[in-house]
């Protein structure tokens, strides 16, 4: 393999923000990392970011290189043309930055386009990253689609060496082969070299997961926070104003929609509170009950990636 310090150049500016936090924070910072497109059902994990980008004062402190990782081909940047001449260029990003959350406590957040190539090779460079920068905890988060109604709470899957930090969760299955992600490479990779990292995985109604599904993106959010620490409520006010919109036309269209749509809300709605061992609305997996099994959950996540592929 390759150095991989040959995929990424340090920003001094922002370096020098990192080491002077480091030196406030004994413990060492927060990482929250995502990236854009393969998975991430009801994009619960861009409107994440977006909000983060959107709404915190931060700086760059890493930069990978896209000519390496991204195939244009696959993946076409926009470019802009006004009138007679090209007028922008939407470049791929894929950057650490350090932000700051209410409180002004520092954390780091790794985005852009998911790599196409040299996965392993990236996920070494984010680990010299991770050890370079301090990092005490990586956490990354994205949805999942599920057989769940929209009409109950949100639920999540943890997963990695920290599920610990959201107690009153537990898997839905014993073990599946699903495509992997460079998202899910990373995590294993850091777990590999004694690194503490969670994953946050939001589930998500199958029949919306190709959609902006705000419920899920909160959800994951109020698991980070609750994680973490960290304070945002600014990102938080934003994506459940957006939740309580989506939820209202959801229920709009479904209203409006054929007797089979109905029946399949129906339906997951008495699955759902089957499991939770009554009518109110709880936790899903309170009681044994009837759930899918992981080659329909594998077949599910299947599905959705497949069709993801399709519209690319």
């Amino acid at each position: 393999m390759l150095d991989p310090q040959g995929l990424y150049a340090w920003e001094p500016k922002g370096l020098a923000v990192v080491d002077m936090a480091l030196a406030q924070e004994s413990a060492g910072l927060v990482m929250l990392y995502h990236f854009d497109g393969y998975i991430d059902a009801g994009e619960a994990g861009d409107q994440i970011v977006e909000r983060l980008l959107d709404g915190l004062p931060g700086q760059v402190v890493a930069s990978f290189d896209a000519d390496r990782l991204v195939d244009y081909r696959a993946r076409r940047p926009l470019l802009t043309f006004k009138k007679d001449r090209w007028a922008a260029y939407d470049q791929p990003k894929l950057e650490v930055r350090v932000l700051q959350d209410a409180t002004g406590a520092p954390f780091l957040l790794l985005s852009g386009p998911e790599p196409d190539v040299e996965w392993e090779r990236f996920a070494a460079a984010v680990q010299e990253i991770v050890e370079r920068l301090g990092v005490r905890l990586s956490v990354n988060f994205h949805g999942i689609p599920m057989g769940v109604p929209h009409t109950r709470p949100v639920g999540i899957t943890p997963h990695g060496t920290r599920t610990d930090l959201i107690p009153g969760h537990r898997s839905l299955f014993d073990e599946a082969q699903v495509p992997g992600s460079a998202e899910a490479l990373v995590e294993y990779r850091l777990m590999e070299a004694g690194h503490d990292v969670l994953g946050v995985a939001a589930h998500v109604p199958h029949y919306v997961a190709r959609s902006s599904y705000p419920d899920a993106a909160l959800t994951a959010l109020e698991a980070i926070t609750a994680a973490t620490g960290l304070v945002l409520p600014s990102a938080a006010h934003a994506l459940r104003t957006e939740a309580h919109r989506t939820q209202t036309e959801i229920d709009r269209q479904i209203g409006e929609g054929d007797e089979e749509l109905v029946a399949l809300v129906r339906g997951l709605e008495h699955q759902y509170d089957a499991a939770a061992g009554a009518t109110t609305r709880g936790n899903m997996i309170a009681e044994p009950a009837e759930i899918p099994t992981a080659d329909e959950i594998g077949l599910e996540f299947e599905r959705f990636l497949a069709e993801r592929e399709g519209d690319g």
